[in-house]
């Protein structure tokens, strides 16, 4: 039986200096941090430019100084723009750490804080949802169906061919590889089309019952910078949810 795994990526208040948007009928817009090591000079990092030229508009516009810095595009998702695959990696143990533990069939999720925006001119959203929060909120943006995993031992001695399963990954663009562990996920991996709302609705600090009830966390203090697990019962109410 499968078990999940939930983390806190993307943009936010600290980096760039503002949150991905989501909309009143829960569609949002996944906004990658910016990239914050060297990156190898014949690798194709875009900037945010470039990746703002290849998304719907923005309901407001970046720090003016984030425009020409290259974007940590992690994780990857096979369909997004500059995207080839599903993959993650991670320099940082606290995080690393846990995900090393997750196995193939497992469920990476990933989450993130989003601001409430009323879509800009052109973006064609729908109904909407009574789950959105008035301001802020988490929300979970993305799925992985975990394919494999490597640690930190076999990242820090990957071989050649491993190297180029995750050529497309941010951290194998880095000047200097640093990913503590490294993840990929199946062809069965997306990236949602709604957002599913970690928090109540009217709060974006109140946790709702999915980090209550399913998850291993009690929902207090500042849960939304937190890892979430889900055991074999909750990750299956999970998936069935998403």
């Amino acid at each position: 039986m499968a078990r999940a795994l939930a983390i806190n990526v993307a943009a936010n208040t600290n980096l760039p200096g503002v949150r991905g948007p989501v909309y009143p009928d829960g569609s949002f817009v996944y906004l990658p941090i910016p990239e914050r090591e060297p990156v190898d000079p014949a690798a194709d990092v875009p900037t945010y430019a470039d990746l703002l030229d290849a998304l719907d508009p923005l309901p407001f516009d970046l720090p003016a100084d984030s425009r020409d810095r290259a974007v940590h595009l992690d994780p990857e998702f096979a369909a997004y723009p500059y995207c080839e695959n599903y993959t993650y990696g991670d320099e940082h143990g606290v995080k690393a750490g846990p995900i090393s533990e997750l196995e193939p069939g497992d469920s990476l999720f990933f989450y993130a804080t989003l601001t409430t925006h009323e879509p800009p001119a052109g973006v064609a959203t729908g109904p909407a949802a009574d789950w959105v929060t008035p301001d802020w909120g988490a929300y979970l943006i993305g799925e992985f169906r975990v394919e494999r995993v490597l640690d930190s031992d076999a990242c820090a001695s990957l071989s050649a061919t491993e190297r180029e399963a995750f050529a497309s990954n941010a951290h194998c663009k880095r000047a200097d590889f640093d990913a503590k562990v490294l993840v990929r996920g199946s062809d069965n991996s997306r990236l949602f089309d709604r957002a599913v709302p970690l928090s109540a609705p009217e709060s974006g600090a109140t946790a709702n019952s999915i980090v209550t009830e399913l998850s291993n966390d009690s929902g207090k203090g500042p849960w939304w910078r937190r890892r979430l697990w889900f055991d074999e019962a909750a990750t299956a109410r999970l998936r069935g949810l998403v």
